[in-house]
């Protein structure tokens, strides 16, 4: 498992490596699993910059409050772009090894997370724990 590990993360640093493996897929899917890989960026950063605003803007949350929500926002980040390399990583070996995709439980952990932050929020609100 930990040689595993160790290759998948040596590909995430040296993707000409995986030219190695199997047959070059037609460009298109190449692109497209590019792309994903991009949405999943996307995401991250747009997790980023609410993590950020939440810290810096909603300043009547009491601190802890506020904390909380921005460290699940930002940790939410930081997965999501590690997935991203990861899954383009993982995708892309097997387009040219001619297997399956590989799945993923990850949208739900992020969707999940995500909720987790804005039910806090809204809880908060509601409950009127606004205030220094």
């Amino acid at each position: 498992m930990r040689d595993r590990i160790s290759e998948t993360v040596r590909l995430w640093f040296a993707p000409q490596r995986l030219r190695d493996e199997g047959t070059t897929p037609d460009y298109r899917f190449s692109l497209a699993n590019e792309r994903t890989f991009l949405a999943w960026i996307r995401t991250a950063l747009a997790l980023v910059a609410g993590g950020i605003a939440v810290d810096q803007f909603l300043t009547d949350l009491r601190w802890g409050v506020r904390t909380g929500v921005a460290i699940v926002l930002l940790a939410g980040a930081a997965l999501c772009a590690f997935r991203a390399v990861n899954h383009w990583v993982r995708c892309e070996r097997a387009m040219r090894r001619g297997e399956d995709l590989p799945a993923s439980r990850f949208p739900v952990l992020l969707a999940s997370g995500t909720a987790l932050a804005a039910l806090l929020v809204i809880a908060v609100v509601v409950l009127g724990l606004a205030g220094r």
